[in-house]
């Protein structure tokens, strides 16, 4: 199957794009915007929760990458607002 082109460039994504909430075990997380080093952007989230198990509580280390499909090769655009010099 061949990859879909982004329908944003990444600076409409770092502008509009908002954290999304992400459930895991039934505890609310949030996954904040970023664009990764390897150009793509998407969403990020770094967290521990505790989990049951076996009725123990267990630590739980969680990170996860949500990858907007074709954002490596997406359009750059450019910035609505310059950034401040000062």
């Amino acid at each position: 199957m061949a990859k879909s082109p982004c329908p944003v460039s990444l600076s409409q994504f770092l502008e509009k794009a908002e954290p999304l909430k992400v459930v895991i075990n039934g505890q609310e997380q949030l996954a904040e915007v970023k664009s990764f080093s390897t150009g793509s952007f998407g969403w990020y989230l770094n967290s521990k929760i505790t989990v049951t198990v076996d009725g123990k509580p267990v630590s739980v280390q969680i990170g996860m990458n949500l990858t907007v499909v074709g954002s490596k090769e997406a359009d750059r655009g450019t910035p609505s607002t310059p950034p401040s010099t000062t």
